[in-house]
């Protein structure tokens, strides 16, 4: 916010465009899911969003609010996709599953954000940022996800 020189009320309009965006990518991910595939849109979802969160930091304003456009809808995209993608690999265990993915997902966004506020105060919020913006490229994980058929042919089982 300094460093762009905004209020806390401008801010807040940000972190509306990510996450209005993102709840778009919700409800497109599952049919962009159905004809791409499962495996593919979560792979999408992680890598595409790793150059958008690398330049963010470095954007103006206004391009910082199209990238959060662009990024919160490629990024959420996969938030459905990736339950039922579980609840797949797990078919006896469906509510236990949904439960641990969508827990594990908010309890990490929890520690997650203790931790790099704890780093922002350390080291300075502009290189937590930079920092935080590579995190994205651990999606490359993704690669070692089971094919959709795969999947399909365990739960067959």
């Amino acid at each position: 916010m300094d460093a762009y020189k905004i209020s806390i009320d401008d801010a807040q309009i940000y972190i509306f465009l990510f996450l209005a965006s993102g709840a778009l990518g919700t409800f497109f991910g599952g049919p962009l899911a159905d004809r791409f595939g499962r495996r593919n849109m979560i792979m999408l979802s992680m890598i595409g969003t790793a150059p958008i969160a690398i330049v963010l930091p470095f954007a103006t304003p206004f391009w910082a609010a199209v990238l959060l456009l662009i990024g919160g809808f490629i990024l959420l995209s996969s938030f459905s996709v990736t339950v039922v993608y579980a609840q797949m690999l797990h078919p006896g265990n469906i509510g236990t599953v949904s439960g641990l993915i969508t827990g594990f997902a908010f309890g990490m966004g929890g520690v997650g954000s203790l931790a790099l506020g704890n780093f922002g105060d350390a080291w300075g919020i502009g290189n937590v940022m930079i920092a935080a913006s590579f995190l994205p490229l651990l999606g490359l994980l993704a690669f070692l996800l089971p094919s959709d058929a795969k999947i399909e042919q365990w739960s067959k089982e």
